[in-house]
């Protein structure tokens, strides 16, 4: 059956399987430390502040990785990838004694590159493996990817509260460092040997993008994704524990589902975009979008401080919120792939998930800190959706930077 699809078909699929198995261990492992640190008593704060290093070194590995794999290959990016985090998920089987904070952070530093040069690596390949003049493909692809390894890493969350309830920690993290070997292996096997090198090896200081557009996309992703962590990484948690009341379980599960429900809608977006009726979105798109998202953590904050019911203002404003997110995410995937060159992509595409992990890493610290500084609670919980706010609203201006393609130009995308 394999046999019958075309070489580029089939280097997706690699691509694609290696994403999505990368994609599960990476959401069981958050998962699996948070419960098991906070089984050990440690606070919502200081369990954040163990994946800070994670944030950190994503912006290091996007920056470097692309010019990594312009010069050894998207293959090579990708293994290397997967192996280390086999090697990330060996260091929690050390014995109890070396199982100390800065372990864990160090642990978590090597995970964090792993997970960006995959991403990296995936989203590069799908640029050459589309034809240029197969916009509408392109697009169809990387929603699919995008999606699917979001909802993966909710089927992740899962995972791995169960491997814990069933294994205990050591026996989930063996179990998964074996599954993830294994499809290393494979990868070894299968992805095409030249995949991404560029013709031209670019210089080190080529790491940073002369594109215009690429520029003003990755600027503009920075702040959507800062928007989105302010008061989804620790504000959101503990408020639904501690103000709403509810459990440990019941908390991780409506994440979990949140992030499913998201990673759908990512991969539906073509259709909600314009797709189904022959169009590929540009920037005014992203103007749009981005226009309809900066709403509603406002009116979240708003429906809080007139004190309307919280389960329900909160609930659904997340709702309304992920979908929209989902879609502007997904938009801004898909621009950058299309914007990027094909010789050398992994530069480009590189470039613009650094400003994402580093649009992570600020949301993360000012989501504890404001939250903290803010009183906890709702009013915590308001200071963040404002902030929030006001990086949606940069967001949007930036954007209007974006270029716009009009009559033949629209068409040939």
């Amino acid at each position: 059956m394999l046999s019958r699809l075309s070489p580029a078909i089939r280097q997706y699929l690699v691509v694609t399987g290696n994403y999505w198995a990368f994609t599960l261990t990476d959401g069981a492992l958050r998962m699996l430390v948070v419960l098991h640190f906070h089984g050990l008593g440690y606070s919502p704060l200081e369990i954040a502040l163990l994946f800070l290093f994670y944030e950190i070194f994503g912006v290091i590995t996007n920056l470097v990785g692309g010019w990594l794999g312009a010069h050894l290959g998207l293959n090579r990016t990708m293994n290397i990838g997967l192996a280390l985090q086999v090697i990330a998920l060996t260091m929690l089987l050390v014995p109890a004694a070396w199982f100390t904070v800065p372990w864990v952070m160090a642990a978590q530093a090597l995970s964090g590159i792993a997970k960006d040069l995959n991403k990296m690596s995936a989203k590069s390949s799908i640029k050459l493996l589309v034809p240029t003049d197969a916009q509408g493909t392109l697009y169809k692809w990387v929603a699919l990817l995008t999606g699917s390894k979001n909802a993966l890493k909710g089927v992740g969350f899962f995972v791995g509260g169960a491997l814990l309830m069933w294994l205990g920690f050591a026996g989930a993290v063996a179990a998964m460092a074996v599954a993830l070997a294994l499809v290393w292996l494979l990868s070894l096997v299968l992805l095409k040997q030249d995949l991404g090198k560029a013709k031209h090896k670019p210089k080190f200081r080529d790491i940073f993008s002369k594109s215009r557009a690429i520029n003003i996309l990755s600027a503009a992703r920075m702040f959507l994704f800062g928007a989105r962590d302010v008061w989804f990484v620790v504000a959101l948690p503990v408020f639904l524990s501690q103000t709403l009341g509810w459990n440990h379980s019941q908390t991780g599960g409506f994440l979990a589902l949140w992030v499913i429900g998201y990673g759908m809608v990512q991969a539906l977006a073509p259709r909600l975009t314009g797709k189904a009726a022959g169009k590929v979105p540009d920037g005014a798109a992203a103007v749009v979008w981005v226009a309809l998202l900066a709403l509603l953590p406002a009116l979240i904050a708003l429906g809080l401080l007139y004190e309307l019911n919280p389960a329900a203002v909160l609930i659904g404003g997340l709702l309304l919120f992920g979908a929209v997110f989902a879609v502007n995410s997904s938009l801004h995937s898909y621009l950058i792939v299309s914007y990027a060159g094909s010789d050398g992509v992994s530069l480009d595409v590189g470039f613009y998930y650094m400003a994402n992990a580093m649009g992570r890493l600020i949301g993360t610290l000012l989501s504890g800190w404001v939250f903290q500084l803010a009183g906890m609670g709702s009013s915590g919980l308001q200071a963040c959706l404002w902030i929030s706010t006001a990086m949606l609203v940069t967001t949007l201006l930036i954007s209007l930077g974006l270029p716009r393609l009009k009559g033949p130009d629209l068409a040939r995308r």
